[in-house]
């Protein structure tokens, strides 16, 4: 058997485990599903692409960081996209949001993130239109690493960027002042209020951290694969099975839920066919909500 699966699942459980995360955090902080995640990723992968392309037109054409296909206008043009997705993401929520959100209708909210990710896919496709764009045209020559397995060099440096990423989040969810607010909001708005915690800055914090973390995740997939206004759209069912299946409000569960995903998706095209692909997101989901609705480290609301 042909264990290059194990790789390819790997590289896409990271890109949904980090969307995964944007959409549990919102979940259990805003108490709602934010449809639109998945644009956050295209619209920060093209605002990368084109800081890049900004960057190539002022300094000419920068040599790339050997072995790599990129070179440090890819890693500058990121830090910059996953600002500007933080806070697209904020901006988002305050012009829409929020509004719906003081009302208290929820399931409009829902439908306003249905309408808020059509709207900035079709903008995505009006400006840069459909055609794929690329960080880089450059061919790398795959390494073997025994038992059949071969790996590039974006590939390793991707999951070791991907790897420092999610230890910094948990890192943060779990020391810092940050975090211990967004579990207290997430456990129960009332009493943080209550306490002196300022549920608002909370909120930001909470785009910020998910736009950004969508915004790498759709580089990972520009750099691996290809660019297209498409790309988040195609993600978000398996985010959201990933973050279901990791548990609402847990950001290892998000992560080890996109990499069980990711990995079975992968196993599925290798044993029964790429066709059914697609199918293993919605196949996991539904055995996740018949067997344990909570997720793997969920936790019952009392």
């Amino acid at each position: 058997m042909n264990l290059q699966f194990i790789v390819d699942g790997l590289l896409t459980g990271s890109m949904i485990g980090l969307g995964a995360i944007g959409v549990t955090l919102t979940y259990s902080i805003l108490r709602f599903s934010n449809f639109a995640h998945g644009d956050f990723m295209a619209w920060g992968t093209y605002a990368t692409l084109t800081v890049v392309t900004a960057i190539g037109a002022v300094f000419g054409k920068v040599a790339p960081f050997k072995p790599l296909s990129f070179g440090w206008p890819l890693i500058v043009a990121l830090v910059v996209g996953m600002a500007f997705t933080g806070l697209l993401a904020v901006t988002l929520d305050r012009i829409l949001y929020a509004r719906l959100r003081a009302k208290g209708q929820m399931i409009i909210l829902v439908m306003a993130s249905f309408g808020a990710s059509v709207a900035m896919r079709n903008l995505l496709e009006f400006a840069f239109t459909s055609r794929p764009a690329y960080f880089s045209r450059a061919i790398q020559i795959a390494m073997p690493v025994g038992f059949g397995i071969r790996i590039t060099p974006d590939q390793i440096a991707l999951l070791a960027m991907t790897a420092i990423l999610v230890a910094a989040v948990h890192l943060m969810m779990t020391r810092t002042q940050a975090g211990r607010s967004m579990r207290a909001v997430s456990q129960n708005p009332a009493l943080a209020r209550v306490v002196g915690i300022d549920v608002r800055r909370v909120v930001r914090q909470t785009w910020l951290v998910g736009g950004g973390l969508a915004c790498f995740a759709g580089v990972m997939v520009g750099v691996l694969v290809q660019i297209r206004p498409l790309m988040g759209f195609d993600l978000l069912l398996p985010m959201f099975a990933a973050a279901i299946l990791g548990g609402i409000g847990s950001v290892p569960g998000a992560v080890l839920g996109g990499l069980i995903i990711g990995l079975s998706e992968a196993a599925a095209v290798q044993l029964v066919g790429a066709e059914w692909r697609a199918a293993v997101s919605f196949v996991l989901l539904m055995a996740v909500l018949f067997v344990r609705p909570i997720g793997l480290f969920g936790v019952r609301e009392r």
